[in-house]
């Protein structure tokens, strides 16, 4: 079993701290849209801060073992990661506009099927772009 966890031990880190950051941002979602009142595309908004902030964390130290250790390194890092969670986040938006108001789903399934595709992409895009020297 131990050698199976080391074989595939970065996917099913990432697969964790990935659900409990998809746990935060619907969390988070949820609590702004139904408890707060707030829009669904700004509650979308504040999700997306809140669980990016705790995915850079565990991302770096627990999935990645970032050895950045320089300054000018970890901020290239830190700032190539929130590129890409910028992309993603845009590609988030566009298709919770496209599930919620161009084909009527709800928005908490809208909400979960997009993080499902928005997990993907970011695993991809940090393990080849952000963090590629630590692989």
């Amino acid at each position: 079993m131990k050698e199976l966890f080391m074989k595939y031990k970065e996917a099913i880190l990432y697969l964790v701290f990935g659900v409990l950051t998809t746990l935060i941002n619907i969390v988070v979602y949820a609590l702004s849209t139904r408890l707060l009142e707030i829009d669904v595309y700004t509650s979308n908004v504040i999700a997306w801060v809140l669980s990016v902030l705790f995915a850079y964390i565990t991302n770096r130290k627990y999935v990645f073992n970032s050895k950045a250790n320089e300054l000018n390194t970890k901020i290239k890092e830190l700032l190539s990661f929130y590129s890409c969670r910028l992309l993603t986040f845009g590609i988030d938006m566009l298709l919770m506009f496209i599930l919620i108001d161009l084909i009527s789903i709800n928005d908490m399934i809208s909400k979960i099927i997009v993080n499902i595709i928005i997990i993907i992409l970011n695993y991809i895009l940090s393990k080849f772009l952000v963090f590629k020297n630590n692989n």
